[in-house]
């Protein structure tokens, strides 16, 4: 239709290709260039890339329910995006999120109706696909974070020990720093190394360090970095605190393994327990007709 009326109704002609001959001279004379009046057109894609970076911005605050700068940390926290610039996290988050909540959404409806359900069958259907899209990328980003706890509190004892063996031959805090980012890779060596790049780049060490133990989502890395930074700024005995350190991260390791020992035994009870125990009740059971009812 759209097509048709414009070969009835020509549409006008339009006015920038007109005025630009005219402003050349004043764009120049301003200090830009004479194409700079073509630079700002817009194409179909690049207005339906915002449009949709618009609608996933909007859902994911509704899904989420927190505000931009604590899923900023939590993805710095989770490292899901690592080709990705640090600036367009968020929006490729919150994109992925939207492509899933759909894509699992219109599934389960389409499903629903190959399967040959009734239309409300269907929705409900889709409903489950929606839930279960929408929490998707939600789950995965708390089971990076998890893991990437896992990984640093495993890293903080040797960390702590290399920190401390290098302070006690007579280094600094930023020299014990980079001693560990020059010759350790991990998620600790990362940190460390975050903290170094924004040292360099202006902010004091104190500041970096305690910016870092801010962002960091494992507490035991979190002293370390608060310690260094005290160090950095006041002075201390830094090398017996990050023994002592090394100590309680190492005992704490311990009870957590104990106590998820003593969980995946009581879990290996659950399926004896289930198969034996029936069994037990039927042998027992089996004599009582012929005890109460004389052998009938």
């Amino acid at each position: 239709m759209a097509a048709a009326m414009s070969m009835l109704v020509k549409p006008l002609p339009r006015l920038g290709p007109r005025v630009r001959p005219y402003s050349v001279a004043s764009t120049v004379s301003l200090g830009g260039t004479p194409e700079l009046g073509r630079t700002n057109q817009v194409t179909l894609l690049q207005v339906l890339a915002l449009t949709l970076q618009g609608a996933a911005r909007r859902y994911g605050r509704i899904v989420d329910g927190s505000n931009e700068l604590e899923m900023r940390r939590r993805l710095r926290q989770a490292d899901l995006f690592p080709a990705v610039d640090e600036d367009h996290w968020l929006a490729e988050y919150r994109l992925r999120q939207l492509v899933s909540t759909s894509l699992a959404t219109g599934a389960g409806f389409f499903g629903g109706l190959v399967a040959g359900l009734d239309p409300s069958a269907a929705l409900a259907v889709g409903g489950l696909g929606f839930i279960v899209g929408a929490t998707r990328w939600r789950s995965r980003l708390d089971k990076a974070i998890e893991d990437r706890k896992m990984r640093l509190r495993i890293e903080v004892y040797t960390i702590n020990q290399l920190l401390a063996m290098r302070v006690r031959v007579g280094g600094g805090v930023v020299q014990a720093v980079q001693y560990v980012v020059s010759r350790g890779v991990g998620a600790m060596a990362g940190e460390l190394a975050e903290a170094l790049r924004l040292h360099r780049s202006g902010m004091p060490a104190s500041e970096a360090l305690a910016h870092i133990a801010h962002m960091t989502p494992e507490p035991h890395a979190a002293r370390t970095y608060w310690l260094l930074s005290s160090a950095e700024e006041r002075g201390a005995d830094l090398a017996g605190a990050l023994l002592a350190l090394g100590e309680d991260v190492r005992e704490a390791r311990r009870e957590a393994i104990r106590r998820a020992a003593t969980k995946r035994r009581a879990a290996m009870l659950i399926p004896t327990i289930a198969i034996l125990a029936p069994i037990m009740l039927l042998f027992v059971a089996a004599p009582l007709p012929s005890i109460v009812f004389g052998g009938l």
